[in-house]
Formats: structure tokens, C-alpha cells, sequence
């Protein structure tokens, strides 16, 4: 890459050299025993006893040598613009550095002038470049990262999905009350530029990378999703009556099909405990509300449910909750107390919205769309939506045909009760965007979600016309610094395509 050759980039060549030159030094009078290395000797200083110590080499290799070859390739890195390289060299720099100067200290009794000029080279280095290279720095961590979680996955998948599903938002809901361990790991994590910042819907967005409803269904993560990279969250779903949801397990993993069995089936404390626990809090971040049906027998008819979800908006309404938009789901597929109620008909869909329009919220709403119906079908339903009060739509919801393509038949055959999240949806995900967007791209905001993994997952629902996008099950498989590597690719990809923006991209793909 190219880098800017300023006043700091020059201090850093320079500290690569002087620590080159030293090692360097060293190395050389490693091999002539005879002549003794000038040095001043005094009560803390004694070079000949550091360096002819046992700790000076390793299988008969002088520690000097090691150093020169590293400054070889810290300074080589630097000449030719290879930053991420120089990242890893000046970590792995301060860290030997940090144990040669505690050898001297705590174990020899004496410091070598030279050394400590190399560990002081080292200690500076690292500072700059940890510090002004945030970019690559970040770069790095996000690789290093994904490689760990590779390895520690196995493990974390003995435990039930239900089970880490809840330490894992036990733990970032307390890592985002730790205002230090935020801003920690926002330096790493929270990749940003220019050129993923969008307005939509009268919202700013840092990125368009979401975590979709169903995962943070009690708002316990508002505080530490933006520090590892997200631009928004949905919390919920949430309903107007509590609900304790399906009978667990409520998750299950398909590993080969890289998707979750889901059947949580709306589990929700209900609308005003969210509110009780949220309405007192500054979001560190882009917060939406996804409202839906209560799970309840209680809700016999299309018009109790409708009044049910309406009441649910009215609470959040009246709240002090510092929300940006709503979520209306009407395409959770779990719902065991559901009966004959449907708002995938158009009628009844009309019926819906006519009653939230009635209720003038004040913020922008999102209606959650189901990918299981027939593009005739979806296509109605899309009209009606077009006709009211609604700033877009998310396509969408869990996918159902356990004969699909995209399913593994050994793991269908050994899954419980549910419905598929993940790459089983990223097809027909796609197909839907790419319909909403002929037809509606200039009524309605589209959010993709369904199978996103990787910045060209994200990519290809934005070409297809996905304005944001949405994830759940790629943070599952591929660990909780996802988000952060697809905006950096997706970053990589809008500039291979020459765009300034990511929102140029927006539907170049539909025919």
C-alpha cells in the first residue's frame, strides 16, 4: 500500500535503522571475543556481563543476531509500504524487548547500554505505529483474531447454542458497562471510513453492518456493539405482553449448512421492562426497535393482534427511550399461538398499517419481510407497504423448506423443531432484494439479511439493492470480529469498483 512519508514515518525508518545498526554492533563483536565492547561500566551498567551472560544466546546463536533480523524486516517493511508487517514486527519487538530488559533487571543485575538502546528503539517504534497506523493496526487484530476464534470454536460449540447464546450477551452487556475495556476494544475493532458513512431515512450510519433482531431480544448489548464495529442494532423482538418463548432448545446448530435452528418464537420480558431498562440510556450507537405479535393464546383474532402490537408502539412511544427507528415483524415463523393469524395477506397486512399509520410515530419504521413466499406474493404484500407510512422493508426472516439445496440432509434429519438462519437464506434473500428494488428502490429503503458472512456477501446484497445489511449467524461461525473484517473488505470492494461511497453501489447489479 501506499503510505504517506511524513515526519513520522521517517522517525520510525530511523528507529529501525539505529536499532539495525546496534544489533548489528552486537552481533559483530558476538564473534570477536577477544575485544572487549566499549561500554560504560558502572553500578548499573556492565555490557561484558550482560553479554557474555548464558541469557545472551539461544543454541549457540547470539540474541544480537535475532535482533538484526529483525530491524532487517522492520526496516525493510517500512521502505516498502508494508504496514500490517510492521504492526506485527513492533508487537513481537516490545515483547522481547519487555523480557530482555526484565533478564537485566531482575535476573543478571546489570543493563547493556546497546540493549537497552535496542529496547528503547522497540518500545518507541511500537508506540507509533500502534498509535498512527490505525488502520493497519486494526488490520491485523481483526485477522488474529479470527484466527483464534478458529481455533477455540470447537470447544465453544460442546456447550448447547442456548447456553453460549446467553454468556455471550451476559458478557457484553457487562463489557459495555466497562467504559475502558469499550474504548479498547473499539481500538481494535471499530473499523471506520468515509466511504461507508450513510444518511438513510434521516438516520446517520457510521457503516451499514446491523446486527439483526433475535439475537439481543433484551437491548443487554446497546453498549458495546459499536465498540467491535456495527453501525446499528435491532433490538427485540419485542412484544407488548411478556413471553417466555418456545420450549428450549431454542437454538441448534447445522454446521456444514453454516446455519442455526431457531425456535425462540418471540420470546420477550415484554415491552415495558425494555423500556424500564433502556429509557434512561445515551445508545452508544444506532438503536432500532423490532415490535411484534405477543406469543399468546390470549390473541385470538386478527384484530386483537393488531391492537396488541399497536399497544406495544404507543408504550415505546410515550417512553424516554432514545431509539432511531422501528422494526415492525410480521414474518417471525415461530409463533406456536399464532393460529389463523397471518398478515402475509394483503387484506390483513392493510389492516396493520393502516393502524401504525394511524399512530404518526416519530420515527422511521422498517417492516421485517418474509423470504418464504412466491415472488407473486411477495410483490403484493410490497404494494401494500409502498401505500402506507413506511420507510422500507428487511428481507428477511428465517427460511423453512428443509428439502432446500442449501441444507446439508444429515443435519436436517437430526434437527428439532424450527427454522433455518444463515447461508440456507442468502439465496433466496438475494432473489427478493433484487425484486423489492426493481419494483419499490425508489419508495423503500432495503435492508438485506439472510446468510452474510463475508464483505462479499454484504457486497452482493448491496449490488442487488440492499441500502444496509443485517447479520446474526456469520458472527456465530466466524467470530465476534466479523463485523469489523466486512467493513474493511467491503471498504476494499466499493474502491476496486471506484466508487466514493458504499451508497453508489446501491442496486448496480439489478437488470
Amino acid at each position: 500500500m501506499k503510505i504517506q512519508k511524513g515526519l513520522i514515518y521517517w522517525v520510525l525508518v530511523s528507529l529501525a535503522f539505529v536499532g539495525l545498526i546496534d544489533s548489528g554492533y552486537l552481533t559483530v563483536e558476538h564473534f570477536r571475543p577477544s575485544t572487549e565492547v566499549v561500554c560504560l561500566t558502572n553500578f548499573w551498567s556492565d555490557c561484558g556481563r550482560v553479554l557474555k551472560s548464558s541469557y545472551s544466546e539461544i543454541w549457540g546463536i547470539p540474541l544480537a543476531l535475532f535482533g538484526f533480523i529483525h530491524y532487517s524486516f522492520l526496516l525493510s517493511s517500512l521502505v516498502f509500504g508494508v504496514m500490517w508487517l510492521a504492526v506485527i514486527l513492533s508487537a513481537w519487538g516490545i515483547v522481547v524487548s519487555s523480557y530482555l530488559v526484565f533478564l537485566q533487571l531482575g535476573v543478571i543485575g546489570k543493563i547493556c547500554i546497546y540493549c537497552m538502546g535496542s529496547a528503547a528503539a522497540s518500545f518507541l517504534a511500537f508506540g507509533i505505529v500502534w498509535g498512527k497506523y490505525e488502520r493497519e493496526r486494526k488490520r491485523v487484530v481483526i485477522i488474529m483474531t479470527g484466527l483464534a476464534y478458529k481455533l477455540v470454536r470447537p470447544a465453544l460449540f460442546l456447550l448447547s447454542s442456548d447456553t453460549i447464546h446467553e454468556r455471550v450477551v451476559g458478557l457484553g452487556e457487562w463489557l459495555g458497562k466497562n467504559g475502558f475495556l469499550k474504548k479498547v476494544l473499539g481500538w481494535f475493532y471499530d473499523f471506520r471510513d468515509e466511504s461507508l458513512e450513510m444518511e438513510l431515512m434521516g438516520i446517520k450510519f457510521k457503516n451499514p453492518v446491523g446486527l439483526a433482531a433475535g439475537f439481543d431480544y433484551e437491548g443487554k448489548l446497546t453498549q458495546i456493539l459499536p465498540a467491535m464495529g456495527f453501525g446499528y442494532q435491532t433490538v427485540g423482538t419485542v412484544t407488548n405482553m411478556a413471553y417466555e418463548g418456545n420450549p428450549p432448545p431454542r437454538l441448534g446448530r447445522l454446521i456444514r449448512s453454516k446455519s442455526l435452528l431457531v425456535n425462540k418464537g418471540f420470546k420477550s420480558s415484554g415491552v415495558n421492562k425494555l423500556v424500564a431498562k433502556l429509557g434512561r440510556i445515551d445508545f452508544e450507537g444506532m438503536v432500532g426497535v423490532s415490535v411484534g405479535r405477543t406469543n399468546s393464546a390470549k390473541l385470538k383474532t386478527q384484530k386483537q393482534s393488531v391492537e396488541d402490537i399497536v399497544a406495544a408502539f404507543k408504550i415505546l412511544e410515550k417512553s424516554k427511550m432514545k431509539h432511531a427507528y422501528y422494526e415492525l415483524n410480521i414474518s417471525c415463523p415461530n409463533l406456536i399461538h399464532a393460529g389463523s393469524v397471518t398478515f402475509y395477506e394483503p387484506p390483513e397486512l392493510e389492516k396493520l398499517l393502516m393502524a401504525v399509520d394511524k399512530l404518526k410515530l416519530s420515527r422511521p419504521v422498517l417492516v421485517k419481510m418474509p423470504i418464504t413466499e412466491s415472488d407473486k406474493a411477495m410483490l403484493a404484500m410490497l404494494k401494500v407497504v409502498a401505500r402506507h407510512k413506511i420507510a422500507g422493508v428487511v428481507i428477511g426472516n428465517l427460511w423453512k423448506d428443509r428439502k432446500s439445496k442449501d441444507l446439508d440432509k444429515v443435519e436436517v434429519a437430526r434437527a428439532g423443531l424450527g427454522n433455518f438462519s444463515g447461508k440456507p437464506t442468502f439465496r433466496r434473500s438475494n432473489e427478493l432484494i433484487d425484486l423489492a428494488y426493481k419494483h419499490f428502490g425508489k419508495k423503500l429503503t432495503i435492508v438485506g439479511c439472510g446468510g452474510v458472512f463475508t464483505g462479499v456477501d454484504a457486497y452482493e446484497k448491496i449490488k442487488r439493492g440492499a441500502s444496509l445489511i443485517q447479520m446474526v449467524t456469520g458472527l456465530v461461525y466466524e467470530g465476534p470480529q466479523q463485523v469489523a473484517k466486512i467493513n474493511m473488505e467491503l471498504l476494499e470492494l466499493v474502491r476496486e469498483d471506484g466508487y466514493k461511497n458504499v451508497s453508489e453501489a446501491v442496486g448496480v447489479g439489478v437488470i
